[in-house]
């Protein structure tokens, strides 16, 4: 393919059929501090439903155990993957901090 040929097919490009990357609008759109806040509600609701599980095994008003038990389980690994991404974030920021200028 010649220079020329390359030229000519870039020039027909047009900003019209170039869709914008959904994912980067939605980053720079969002602070972290927004995104840590739903990750945390994320978080809460999971145990919440988890609780509402252990209260229903508890009192046998439970339909299906697996569901009950899938929800606390699901429950505890979002809490652990929350300490997780806290432990790093704390251990970035110390970084950080311990840094010259």
């Amino acid at each position: 393919m010649k220079l020329g040929e390359v030229l000519s097919n870039i020039g027909t490009i047009n900003s019209n059929n170039i869709k914008p990357n959904m994912v980067q609008d939605k980053v720079q759109g969002d602070s972290f501090a927004s995104m840590l806040n739903n990750a945390l509600g994320d978080v809460n609701q999971e145990q919440v439903k988890a609780y509402d599980a252990m209260e229903s095994i508890a009192t046998g008003k439970v339909d299906n155990l697996q569901e009950a038990v899938q929800k606390i389980q699901q429950a505890e690994l979002s809490l652990k993957l929350g300490l997780e991404v806290k432990n790093k974030a704390l251990g970035a920021y110390k970084q950080i901090m311990a840094m010259q200028i």
